[in-house]
């Protein structure tokens, strides 16, 4: 985070949100602040890598966001429905 104390701020912006244009299918399933190198984890589903590219752009020019987030790390599952 650029800002310290703003993971929260962040978590709360990203929860529950998902593309609005019918020909998209993609949402982040899961936001939480972690401690260690990264201040948060956030899984997302998407069918393309167009739309993986929609999310992690979003994250990085949203005004508030663009503000608060200053690197993204994006590692990628390739199993659907992981058993957890």
């Amino acid at each position: 985070m650029k800002i310290i104390g703003t993971q929260w701020k962040v978590t709360e912006k990203l929860k529950d949100l998902k593309s609005s244009n019918s020909n998209e299918d993609w949402q982040i399933n899961y936001v939480t602040p972690v401690y260690g190198g990264w201040d948060l984890l956030v899984e997302c589903f998407f069918n393309n890598l167009e739309d993986l590219d929609k999310i992690v752009s979003f994250c990085r020019t949203e005004l508030e966001l663009s503000q608060w987030i200053e690197a993204t790390t994006t590692l990628i599952s390739t199993k659907k429905n992981y058993p957890f």
